[in-house]
């Protein structure tokens, strides 16, 4: 590694803090909730937002817990005070986990030495490096993964345990010099709301990065477009005996509506940088129904081109059933950051750097899905996206490489001391 300099011993004891304080995040039950309208939608993400501040504090570092659970702390620069003023940079990662799998009593499960073997977990599941190139790839190496019984919460409990122990290292060592330095924890990530009680005065980044990524040395500048559409339907009840001319079946609108959607645009029939229709969630009887859709796609053309045929689809199955109604309420969540932040290509350059400095491969890759920084792109800091090490998420098979969180450590450490005036210090001599 050509970058800040960590010895051998540090290596390991960051390694190990890095996994101590993951598993001890991943315990605390943090799953949101889209439906619920607050901020934030779940009682644990007090709890973790809390025992974060608590060990901001323990480091020395100050921070601020806003009224709706945001968490924003700032470590001072420790440049010359005749030195030139240095922009402040943040780091950004989100306390919840999805709910698309169960989050609550996570077991992260530690195998150091992973033997490269299929790995047999709860009522089935499995982790095979037959069907998964990273789990073969990370053979001899510590692996956290799930018992199956949920989630592993990786997404983004890696992230926060990056930024947490990146800068605790910092503050131990103030040989390192670094500009205003942010740190930011947010709610309700996985709910798509995008940011809504943001506390854009408390912030004070020009910059800013997510690390809220996957495999070793994925970056990503793109993301995907981004709608939430609930689809209701409203229909007649009468007794089955009856019905004749006279039953509107509202669950029989939204299953036809449903069959409608392309299969060939489904998230499990595309991949790089098509988009996609996903139905997630159903419910009805006789006399209403409803579809919650997310629609994604990489473009805006793409995703007006998705809206209308839903509204297309709507008509249809209002044609199809005399006397029935559909009303879509189509909300956008976030828009694809590529274009803000290719405006300031400084930014891709700094990654790509700190990136070779800790070591990493460098590869861009589109998002197929979006973070918070998309919606942080859009007020105005531009916020692209760096690896955690986590893989599978959203699923009972989630599993974490221990070394790829440890990468995404040192990113953020030379980043940090890239915030400097004069940019990246000057590479030690071989």
């Amino acid at each position: 590694m050509k970058g800040v300099f960590i010895s051998g011993p540090e290596v390991a004891e960051l390694k190990n803090a890095l996994l101590k304080r993951f598993v001890r995040y991943a315990k605390v039950w943090t799953t949101s909730d889209p439906d619920i309208e607050e901020t934030p939608t779940s009682a644990g993400q007090w709890d973790l937002a809390r025992l974060i501040k608590t060990e901001l504090s323990a480091i020395g570092i100050e921070s601020e817990l806003t009224s709706h659970c945001y968490l924003v702390a700032h470590i001072p620069s420790n440049l010359p005070r005749d030195s030139a003023t240095a922009e402040t940079i943040g780091f950004m990662a989100h306390l919840d986990t999805a709910r698309d799998v169960p989050g609550k009593d996570v077991n992260p499960c530690i195998v150091s030495n992973y033997d490269g073997k299929k790995i047999e977990l709860h009522d089935g599941v499995t982790l095979d490096p037959l069907t998964d190139g990273g789990l073969a790839a990370a053979a001899g190496k510590t692996i956290v993964h799930t018992d199956g019984k949920t989630l592993l919460g990786a997404d983004d409990k890696a992230g926060i345990s990056a930024i947490v122990c990146a800068a605790a290292f910092l503050v131990s060592h103030d040989e390192i010099k670094h500009g205003p330095l942010e740190l930011i924890f947010t709610p309700d990530e996985e709910t798509g709301k995008g940011l809504p009680e943001f506390p854009r005065d408390l912030v004070k980044s020009s910059v800013c990065y997510t690390l809220d990524g996957g495999a070793g040395g994925e970056f990503e500048i793109e993301c995907f477009n981004a709608y939430a559409v609930d689809a209701r339907f409203t229909g007649k009840a009468i007794h089955p005996g009856a019905a004749r001319g006279l039953l509107v079946n509202a669950a029989l609108m939204a299953a036809n509506f449903a069959v409608m959607l392309p299969r060939s645009e489904s998230p499990e029939a595309t991949d790089d940088y098509y988009g996609f229709y996903c139905l997630t969630e159903s419910y009805g009887n006789h006399e209403s129904a409803s579809l919650k859709i997310i629609v994604r796609d990489f473009t805006r053309s793409g995703i007006d081109r998705r809206i209308a045929a839903l509204k297309s689809f709507a008509e249809a199955v209002e044609a199809a059933f005399p006397g029935g109604f559909v009303k879509l309420d189509v909300k956008p969540s976030y828009f694809n950051m590529r274009e803000k932040i290719e405006e300031h290509p400084e930014i891709i350059g700094n990654l790509s750097e700190a990136a070779n400095r800790a070591g990493v491969d460098f590869r861009l890759k589109p998002i197929r899905g979006g973070t918070d920084g998309s919606r942080l792109t859009e007020l105005g800091i531009p916020t692209p996206n760096i690896f955690t090490g986590g893989r599978n998420f959203h699923s009972r098979a989630e599993w974490l490489l221990v070394d790829d969180l440890f990468s995404a450590c040192r990113v953020v450490i030379e980043l940090a001391a890239a915030s400097t005036p004069g940019g990246f210090p000057p590479l030690p001599s071989a």
